[in-house]
């Protein structure tokens, strides 16, 4: 249980840093319009942090790692939040510069496509945690 806490720690900072990182280099760039680098730091807090704290409360009151399919779906949903966080700062980043890359929305989506395959998987382990 130790390792969610401390995972829902990293991806906390990792949100706070992203906020405070978003506020300066817009302005910094003196940047005014709308970029996807404002919501780096919501999907770090809501997917990382407060996600990891509800299955540190479900692995506590129900036992969810000990499903076969927990460890490859605890891999799968790092790497793909890790990856959606990447992408939407790096276009967040070229937006704010003035020199977007349009492919680079595609390559996000499919981050978030693995990240939503990763979510189904979740809900089925917790299921059936559930039920036995």
């Amino acid at each position: 249980m130790k390792k969610y806490f401390n995972l829902s720690t990293c991806y906390l900072i990792l949100g706070l840093i992203m906020g405070v990182f978003y506020r300066e280099f817009t302005k910094l760039n003196g940047f005014e319009g709308q970029t996807v680098l404002s919501v780096v730091h919501t999907h770090a807090l809501t997917l990382g942090f407060i996600f990891f704290i509800l299955v540190l409360l479900l692995e506590k009151n129900f036992n969810i790692s000990k499903n076969k399919g927990f460890n490859g779906w605890f891999i799968l949903y790092n790497v793909s939040l890790v990856y959606v966080l990447a992408t939407l700062t790096a276009r967040g980043i070229l937006q704010v510069l003035g020199t977007d890359f349009a492919g680079l929305s595609h390559i996000a989506g499919l981050g978030h496509a693995i990240l939503g395959v990763a979510l189904i998987w979740f809900v089925i382990i917790v299921n059936k945690s559930l039920k036995n």
